[in-house]
């Protein structure tokens, strides 16, 4: 932590500066079957260093919802936005625009996409030219998430998707994120490919392994990605994921000064490995 980050950490928890209001974000952990049977594996990214939030940190494919993820023309399938809206704690706008950014931010930074040409159906193979120019033109935001779908006469599956949890980062820090977490499961002909940008890295790990990992110190990671894996790990099969009805409780980390350093404290309840 930088000293003028740490002053700004000091400011806020003496009550000398405001809080940050955190912006929504949408992260999906997407797993598939391992090579081991019964096992099922995890898809994690590495964040570039020159990234101004979490640099070097291995997280899931996510982001923040983007103005036009609230779009009301995207094409739907499966539950309805007030049906998310209820499974996610959240007003209807923002529930359709999380589902969104998390179905767009997992295609731009994984080329998996959850979406088909009907209700029944899923997008058997994303790679090719055409399909890289689409993802390179939803990050710069010259094609929206509905002009997209459009376009290819697509569906978002919203069904493919399962609600886990929901961080909110510390009320003290520069850059603040209100993130839903989801779970989905890798569909049947996609792969996923190292598409750059944001990540230097990308790997498909058993979650356990992931938390060896960074209990180690070779792979750093934030709590929120800590806590997912220890839950994920606790699963040993892709139906017992989709079939997990989790209820979503925000929780909020704090920093606290001890001792005069800086410290983050996870809430009493959570569960994460020491």
């Amino acid at each position: 932590m930088s000293q003028e980050t740490a002053s700004w950490v000091r400011d806020v928890l003496a009550g000398r500066a405001e809080p940050v209001e955190p912006r929504p974000a949408a992260t999906v952990m997407l797993v598939r079957e391992g090579a081991d049977p019964g096992g099922l594996e995890v898809y994690l990214l590495r964040r570039v260093s020159s990234m101004p939030f979490a640099p070097g940190a291995h997280v899931f494919p996510g982001g923040s919802v983007d103005r036009r993820d609230i779009d009301h023309e995207v094409r739907w399938a499966g539950p309805a936005p007030a049906e998310w809206a209820r499974r996610l704690g959240a007003a209807e706008p923002l529930a359709r625009a999380l589902v969104c950014a998390a179905v767009r931010e997992t295609f731009e930074e994984s080329g998996v996409l959850l979406a088909g040409a009907s209700a029944d159906e899923v997008v058997s193979d994303t790679r090719g030219a055409d399909w890289e120019a689409d993802r390179t033109a939803l990050i710069d935001h010259s094609l929206s998430f509905a002009e997209f779908l459009d376009r290819r006469d697509l569906v978002l599956r919203s069904d493919l998707l399962r609600p886990w949890s929901q961080w909110i980062t510390p009320l003290a820090e520069v850059r603040r994120y209100d993130t839903r977490f989801f779970a989905a499961v890798l569909p049947e002909g996609q792969q996923t490919r190292d598409v750059g940008g944001e990540a230097d890295h990308v790997a498909w790990m058993r979650p356990a392994e992931a938390i060896e990992g960074w209990r180690s110190g070779a792979m750093a990671m934030l709590p929120p990605t800590v806590s997912s894996l220890k839950d994920l790990a606790a699963y040993a099969t892709l139906p017992g994921v989709m079939a997990a009805r989790r209820t979503i409780v925000p929780i909020q980390p704090e920093l606290r000064e001890v001792d005069g350093e800086v410290r983050l404290v996870v809430p009493e309840g959570v569960d994460y490995p020491l």
